[in-house]
Formats: structure tokens, sequence, C-alpha cells
């Protein structure tokens, strides 16, 4: 029986851990920390990623001129929501230096409903990352680090991508 425990464990372990074959998911070997990580909402409020300790966050950078950005809005909207994903916190930070209204009307083009407009602050945020292009989402674990980036856009309601980061979840 004690050996069928351990086997029972290492099995959902070995699987809880197993990498999705998304091609564009970086999943970083050691976690990063960094220091500060702020940024804006709508009235200009400054947000900072420390208060969010204890939930995965995603910080997804875009802008209204990025066509795969475009594409990829819609299902970063359904991740949202997901039933299976109750304490995911996401940011879509508009890192194009659009204005509120701009990105107002791409949230509302794109029938975004369930996500907030937040912008990066002047300091920017794409240099403290080392941002390569649009879209970029970065995931924190509940310590604020960074454990994985998706570099290029995915669809965020891939029941593959949905399994595995529901381990960190």
């Amino acid at each position: 029986m004690r050996f069928l425990i351990i086997f029972i464990f290492l099995v959902t372990s070995a699987l809880a851990n197993e990498v999705p074959k998304i091609k564009n998911l970086a999943i970083n070997k050691e976690t990063k920390s960094y220091k500060n990580i702020t940024f804006l909402d709508l009235n200009e409020k400054i947000i900072n990623l420390s208060d969010f300790k204890g939930k995965l966050v995603l910080l997804n950078f875009w802008a209204t001129w990025c066509a795969p950005c475009k594409k990829e809005m819609p299902s970063l909207d359904a991740l949202k929501i997901n039933p299976e994903l109750d304490n995911i916190i996401i940011f879509p930070i508009n890192v194009g230096k659009d204005s509120y209204k701009k990105s107002k009307k791409f949230f509302k083009d794109l029938n975004i409903k369930n996500l907030n407009i937040y912008f990066d602050n002047p300091k920017t945020l794409a240099k403290d990352f080392s941002l390569r292009g649009l879209p970029t989402t970065i995931l924190f674990n509940k310590d604020n680090q960074e454990f994985a980036r998706v570099i290029g856009s995915i669809n965020f309601k891939d029941e593959e991508f949905i399994q595995w980061i529901k381990n960190y979840n």
C-alpha cells in the first residue's frame, strides 16, 4: 500500500511539472525577482505588483497598433473569467504610448468586457523586462517571481495552456 501511494505521488508530481508543447512559451529554469514593479491604472493610480503576493499574476504587454495583440486579446479576456483559474490576476498593460481614448476603443472594438486597461509608467517596464516584441506575457508565481513568459501571441483558451497554468493557481 505504501508503494502505491508513493507511486501515485510521483506520477502526479511528474505530470504537474510537465511542460506544455506551446511553441512560444519560455519557462524559466530559475525564477526571477524584480524590485518595485509598478504601472498605472486608468486614473493614473500606481499599481504595485507586490500588492498581489499570494496570487498568480499575468502581465500582458500590448499596443493598439499590434495586430497579434488584437488577435490574442479576446482569449486573454476569456482567461480572466475561466472558473478553473479563480486565483489569477491579469493586467493588460499598454506599452504603445496610446491614449486612454484609443485604448478604450481597442477594447470596445474587440468586445473586451472582463479586463481593465493599464498603462506602462514613464520608467517603462518594457526596458525593465527587456521586452523584444509585442505581445509578451510575463507570468508571476505567488511569491511575485517570474517563472515563465509567452513571447508573441497565443490562444489563452488553449486547453493545454489552461491545464499547465492550473498547477500555479
